[in-house]
Order: structure tokens, then C-alpha cells, then sequence
């Protein structure tokens, strides 16, 4: 990928790294199907205890595409057919997993489980191929066989016994993926004698910590590569959005204001929801990782982990739209979208442009209050016509970020660590 200038980002060196192979693109075809059958399972059931129960579903398979993305930008390349095979491998138990996400509604979460502990295997044979020398890959390999074999016993465990066990994985697969170097830093970095207790440090230090570059480089994140890759799957997630507001429109017949108000509402609220993405944050987040010479620890903050909630966000903003064109739409459908939208506007950091100015922070706590509190309105309005106000306040939240940015890029120019500080 050629390089780019920083969109007045100064200091904060835009460089870009290797693209997203098409065997990616391929791959992620599988995860349009999943996230299809995560917000059915909403709609189905439009519950707040269903949504958590998606959460805890969508949170998994997320952790397994993690792998596969996290696999291809530290020592995946095209060019090399057994990294691509490893690749369409793993499509296969994916594909699987996705079949079994309406059975693990029901209670009945084996092959699931079974098909989630078949990826990671392809996971661990594809390290142990690339490690080529290197420890560090060599031991996410086992990493992987480990998480398979916590899947597979998951399977015949009863409840809650088998979702404590999904969860001993994915920790652990969050550790040696992209918090291993932080610990070591942590533990290399102790002064006085042996045994003296490590002083507390401040969080601002331990935020500069996050802009140190990794001391091994094979630990390193490639920016631009991973910029990418998630920005592609935030496509996928947009695309959602718009595919279910053209299914709703397509099984409801056009009688009147409310069908329009919702099939446009909704459209012009996905449109806006893009622009808050890549029009600020997705930039954003690149020059931060860019700038902290791929620290892999950052890149959980800001990737992994930190594109986990707006993510789900957009599937519970998927499932209120949907919601919202049946005839007797449930009342939850209102607060699906405005929390959706709230908890996807925060994850993008939209009400945070790190400024310091004594009203920022009322500011955002009352703008954050105002998204949420829209649903209120359902009380006066119909549920198209809810869809159509908070798409409205979408694009007004739009319109602020991009009001704000070219603050915020010089900002982050100035000090990267202070602004996410900032802007945490």
C-alpha cells in the first residue's frame, strides 16, 4: 500500500503496511452470515436478557476472527499458498459455528462448541507452520491447541460450567495475542533490589508505556494492515444494518408515512454511522497505533477489545430497525437503536475530541444522556418515526466530528499519549 500524508496529523507518521489479502476478504464472507444470525436471534426474541445472551455469542466468534485477522497481520502473506489454505481452512468450522448459533438459543450449544474448538485447531497448526524460528509465534500456537482443547470439553459440560470454560479461553487467547509484551515490559522494568515491591504508577505513565514500540519485533502490529482489516469488517457490520432495512421494507407493504419515515430513516442512519466511522475514528485509530511503532498491547485497546462494543452496537442497532417496521413493534425496539447508537457513538469516541476545556466533559455526559433518553420520545412517536429522529441526531453527531476533527488530528500530532488520555 502506497504511503499517504496524515490528513494534518504533523509528527504522527501515516505510513501504511502490507493490504488485506483477498484470502481475507473471502474469509470474512463467512462473518456475513454471522452476524446475519446474531441479529435474528434479537429480533426473535427482543429481550434485554436475549441481548446479552447475543453478546456473549457475537463476543466469541469475534475472538475467533481476531485470530485469523491478528494470524495474517503479523506473518500471513498471499504469496504463500499454505497461508492462504490455513485461511480457507478456517472458513469451514466458521462457516459451521455460524449454522449453530440458533441452537445455542435453544440450549443446545455442542456443535458450536465443537466447531469454535475446529478453528482454533486450524489456528494452531497455522502458527506452528509460520513460526519459522520464532518463539513468540510458536508459543501462540499453543496458545491455540490449548483454547481447543477448553472448546471441545465445553462441549459436553453442562451449564454454566461449558461458558466458564469459553471464557478461560478467550482470556488467555487475549494474552498471547496482544498482551504479551506489555507483561514483559512490566516485569523487565522494576528497579531496586530483587523483591522489592513495584511502585504504583501513574496513568499517564503507564498510557506512555502504550507508545513504547515493542521491543521484539516480531511482536509488532502492522498499522496500517490491521487499520484495514477492521475497517472492512465495520463494512460488513454497516451492510447489516442496510440489508435488514431493505428485508423490513421488502415484507411490509408501503401503507403510508410510516413505512417511508422508517425505510429512509434508516438508510440515512446507516449512511451516517459510516461517516462517523471512517470519516474520523478509523483514522484516528491507525495514526495512534502508527505512531506506537505497533505496540501490541494499544492494539487490544484499541482493536480487539476496543471494537468489540461498537461492533455489537451496530447489530443492536440492526435488530431495533428491524423491529421497528413490524406492525406492533415491541418497545424495546426504540431503546435497542438509541442505546445501539450510544454505546457505538462512545466505542468511535465521537463525544471525545480531547479537548481540555472545562465544558468538554459536561458536555459529553450530556450528550451521552440525550442519545440515550431519545427512546423517551417512543412515548409521542411511533416507532418509524423513532427511527427517523435518531437518524437525525446521527447526522447531527456526524456533522460534530467532522466539525472536530481537524482539532482532534492536531492534537494527536502534538501528543499521541495525552490525547487518548483525553480521550479515553
Amino acid at each position: 500500500m502506497s504511503e499517504r500524508a496524515g490528513d494534518g496529523a504533523g509528527g504522527v507518521e501515516a505510513g501504511h503496511g502490507k493490504r488485506v489479502g483477498w484470502v481475507e476478504l473471502y474469509f470474512d464472507l463467512v462473518f456475513v452470515f454471522v452476524v446475519s444470525q446474531v441479529v435474528h436471534a434479537v429480533v426473535a426474541e427482543p429481550a434485554w436478557s436475549r441481548v446479552a445472551a447475543a453478546l456473549g455469542v457475537f463476543a466469541t466468534l469475534w475472538w475467533t476472527w481476531i485470530g485469523f485477522a491478528v494470524l495474517y497481520n503479523r506473518v500471513g502473506d498471499d504469496t504463500r499458498v499454505a497461508d492462504r489454505l490455513f485461511v480457507l481452512a478456517g472458513t469451514v468450522p466458521c462457516a459451521v459455528a455460524a449454522t449453530q448459533v440458533h441452537d445455542v438459543f435453544e440450549g443446545h450449544p455442542a456443535g458450536f462448541a465443537l466447531a469454535l474448538a475446529g478453528a482454533r485447531l486450524v489456528l494452531a497448526a497455522a502458527h506452528a507452520v509460520s513460526a519459522r524460528g520464532v518463539p513468540e509465534v510458536r508459543r501462540i500456537g499453543w496458545g491455540y491447541a490449548f483454547s481447543a482443547v477448553l472448546f471441545a470439553a465445553s462441549a459436553f459440560a453442562g451449564h454454566p460450567a461449558r461458558y466458564g470454560l469459553w471464557a478461560i479461553a478467550l482470556l488467555q487467547e487475549a494474552g498471547f495475542l496482544l498482551l504479551g509484551e506489555s507483561r514483559g515490559r512490566r516485569r523487565g522494568s522494576g528497579h531496586g533490589h530483587a523483591g522489592a515491591r513495584p511502585q504504583r504508577r501513574s496513568r499517564s505513565a503507564m498510557l506512555r508505556d502504550l507508545f513504547v514500540p515493542p521491543r521484539n519485533p516480531h511482536q509488532a502490529v502492522d498499522a496500517g494492515h490491521l487499520a484495514e482489516r477492521f475497517g472492512l469488517f465495520m463494512i460488513i457490520l454497516l451492510g447489516e444494518l442496510v440489508v435488514t432495512v431493505g428485508g423490513a421494507a421488502r415484507d411490509r407493504p408501503a401503507d403510508g408515512t410510516g413505512y417511508w419515515l422508517a425505510l429512509i430513516g434508516g438508510l440515512v442512519l446507516a449512511g451516517a454511522l459510516w461517516w462517523v466511522y471512517f470519516a474520523s475514528a478509523a483514522e484516528i485509530n491507525r495514526l495512534l497505533l502508527n505512531a506506537s511503532g505497533g505496540n501490541p498491547a494499544l492494539a487490544y485497546s484499541l482493536y480487539a477489545g476496543g471494537h468489540l462494543t461498537p461492533a455489537f452496537a451496530l447489530l443492536l442497532v440492526a435488530a431495533g430497525v428491524n423491529l421497528s417496521f413490524q406492525a406492533e413493534p415491541p418497545g424495546t425496539a426504540a431503546w435497542f437503536i438509541t442505546v445501539g447508537l450510544t454505546i457505538y457513538l462512545g466505542g468511535t469516541r465521537v463525544y471525545s475530541s480531547g479537548s481540555r476545556r472545562w465544558f468538554a466533559a459536561p458536555a459529553r455526559l450530556a450528550a451521552i444522556a440525550a442519545t440515550v433518553n431519545l427512546a423517551l420520545l417512543q412515548a409521542v412517536l411511533s416507532a418509524p418515526a423513532m427511527v427517523a429522529v435518531t437518524a437525525g441526531w446521527a447526522v447531527a453527531c456526524a456533522a460534530v466530528v467532522t466539525r472536530f476533527r481537524r482539532g482532534a488530528m492536531a492534537r494527536l500530532a502534538e501528543d499521541p499519549a495525552a490525547f487518548l488520555r483525553d480521550t479515553a
